[in-house]
């Protein structure tokens, strides 16, 4: 794998940031006309009319796209600013208090220390299970969160290795494209839900009851097929690569690769963290904790855990 710098890596992950905010409003907008234009569409039901669906969109879209995207910027901004008490409801953390364990606190202070790094928080989840992520999107945001089983389970070594993973993560700026990724995927499902109440209760859907079968039908497709798409598509904004660039930058801060591969052994045996449902806070840990299949793997935002074993040991 070709070599690529911290500074490079940050300039990339600054760089998809602004193209994912960029694009979303446009991908609104064009939604709200969709939208529009299939409640017109077939609202006709087959009488015609002075103006064409098309331009009753439009005339729609244009009325409702400001009152549409301020509600969306809104809720970005409060999600934005508010992610780290949404990832921990979704994941189940809490603060880890020093005098709970000070081993996890000495080795992330001593590796922020190698690096003149601001420490970020330390939280932990509950369970049994061995794995890890970091989140944030400044110094006074960014925490390693750490499950019970990881922190039981592995020696200083290799839960060390986690560690540095995770505090490269955050110094690479993965976490900050990871944190805007997760809030769009969140603001679609939202948008979903909306359109699909307000067809249920919309007047042309009550007073055409022969096409009710059909509307909801096409509805419910297209806001399906646009939710599947957006969240494949800020997926693979997020290259797979940063799971390398993370151990190769863990390996240079702790010195030790073979720690980190035998510490991604061990996670790979018991990923799974029960708490997490959420599919898009699950691409923060350090191995996916949900089930997957061969499906599910096209579009995985982690490379194969041996691919990344097998690299760390020709280190």
């Amino acid at each position: 794998m070709r070599y690529v710098g911290i500074e490079t890596q940050r300039a990339r992950n600054n760089t998809r940031s602004v193209l994912l905010l960029l694009m979303f409003p446009c991908l609104i907008v064009f939604l709200t006309f969709l939208f529009a234009f299939l409640l017109v569409w077939f609202s006709r039901d087959g009488q015609e009319v002075d103006v064409s669906p098309a331009n009753a969109a439009v005339a729609f879209a244009w009325q409702a796209a400001p009152y549409v995207l301020g509600a969306v910027l809104l809720w970005f901004v409060i999600a934005y600013f508010s992610n780290a008490a949404i990832i921990n409801a979704a994941t189940g953390a809490r603060p880890l208090e020093r005098k709970e364990n000070k081993r996890v606190y000495n080795l992330v202070e001593n590796l922020c220390m190698s690096r003149g790094m601001t420490m970020p928080r330390v939280n932990v989840i509950n369970d049994s299970s061995l794995n890890a992520y970091a989140s944030g999107i400044n110094s006074r945001t960014y925490a390693v969160t750490l499950t019970t089983g990881i922190i039981k389970k592995l020696n200083d070594d290799e839960l060390e290795g986690v560690i540095a993973h995770e505090l490269s993560h955050i110094r690479h700026r993965d976490v900050r494209l990871l944190i805007v990724s997760i809030v769009f995927v969140g603001i679609f499902a939202m948008l979903a839900g909306i359109a699909r109440n307000a067809l249920f209760y919309s007047t042309a859907y009550r007073g055409n009851r022969k096409n009710n079968g059909t509307i909801l039908l096409v509805i419910l497709i297209v806001v399906a097929l646009i939710g599947y798409l957006f969240a494949n598509l800020t997926r693979l904004a997020i290259s797979r690569k940063r799971e390398y660039m993370a151990d190769a930058g863990a390996a240079a801060m702790t010195g030790k690769p073979l720690a980190l591969a035998a510490a991604l052994r061990a996670i790979s045996a018991d990923p799974g963290v029960e708490a997490v449902k959420r599919d898009d806070v699950a691409q923060l840990f350090i191995e996916h904790p949900g089930k997957k299949n061969a499906f599910s793997s096209l579009f995985a935002t982690h490379p194969p855990i041996q691919k990344r074993i097998e690299v760390l040991e020709q280190f």
